[in-house]
């Protein structure tokens, strides 16, 4: 019997009797952008560290001081470095976001001319206004070549400081509780599972940038994504624990069945909060709470 075609970018979608395309398993991530060359960075003290070794052999002490004085400051600067763009990243994937508590980069700049300038005293005996010159180059270098934190508060145009802040505090809440699932679905080591993990978590994120452009539905969004985050935090916590130890099958049903019902709660969520639609929210969100209530992950 002939059959009507359908599929993704059909008028009605997927025909009848079958399921819509899975969403793309890269959808809402982000390139990273930390380069090959700030990862580099870790490996540029090395020369120091091997100079400071032979200069034990040597009996040097001045100049071991200075060669493993610079290779520790260099080193904790690569550290800075990378942690300061994984942070300027996280910044700028969001519309509402406040700067770095810490101005990791600006520090690893300093640092790093910091290093520079006592390697050229303390190890290749440099009068000290040399040193210093050396060592303000590697710290315009740095910069040059990495930038400097953001120092601004992102937020919208209207929207007043206050209302910014508590979208601000409230996604970055809900962002540690997505890191923490991700954390634990990965104890779990099935691919399978994990990807649907990450789906679910990938759909929270959109619920983020619904809040992010329009603070309004920040208090109804946050009491649903505080009952969906926390509950699927801590039965994939449980999960987690009880399949590393029993690989029981009856314990993954149970799983697959609860991630199920917080996939189909978490898209008629986002549905009725692009609507609008306070009531049919209620609803859902306390829908949802007996379902936690069930599984005795009743979220606090």
């Amino acid at each position: 019997m002939a059959e009507r075609y359908g599929g993704k970018y059909s008028p009605d979608g997927a025909p009848p009797g079958k399921a819509a395309a899975p969403q793309a398993p890269f959808r809402n991530r982000r390139v990273s952008r930390i380069s090959l060359r700030a990862r580099l960075m870790y490996l540029a003290p090395l020369p120091f560290l091997f100079a400071g070794l032979g200069s034990i052999s040597r009996g040097s002490a001045t100049e071991m001081l200075g060669e493993i004085g610079a290779f520790a400051g260099l080193m904790l600067s690569a550290w800075l470095l990378n942690d300061g763009l994984r942070a300027e990243e996280a910044y700028d994937a969001r519309a509402v976001a406040r700067p770095p508590a810490i101005p990791r980069k600006l520090f690893a700049a300093i640092l790093t001319g910091a290093s520079v300038a006592w390697a050229g005293v303390a190890s290749l005996g440099n009068p000290l206004p040399g040193a210093l010159a050396f060592g303000v180059l590697a710290g315009a270098a740095h910069l040059l070549a990495f930038g400097i934190d953001p120092l601004r508060k992102k937020g919208l145009e209207g929207i007043d400081e206050f209302a910014t802040d508590r979208v601000a505090r409230a996604i970055d809440q809900a962002e540690e509780l997505v890191r923490q699932i991700g954390d634990a679905s990965k104890r779990i080591g099935d691919r399978r599972l994990e990807g649907r993990v990450d789906r679910l978590c990938d759909q929270a994120r959109e619920v983020f940038r619904v809040v992010e452009r329009d603070p309004r539905d920040l208090s109804r969004a946050r009491t649903f994504l505080s009952v969906y985050l926390l509950g699927l935090r801590d039965a994939t916590v449980k999960f987690a624990d009880v399949w590393s130890r029993s690989r029981d099958p009856e314990a993954r049903k149970a799983y697959e069945d609860l991630l199920g019902d917080l996939e189909q709660s978490f898209t008629t969520q986002r549905t009725h909060l692009l609507e609008d639609d306070r009531s049919s929210l209620d609803i859902e969100i306390e829908v949802l709470r007996d379902r936690l209530k069930q599984d005795g992950l009743v979220a606090r």
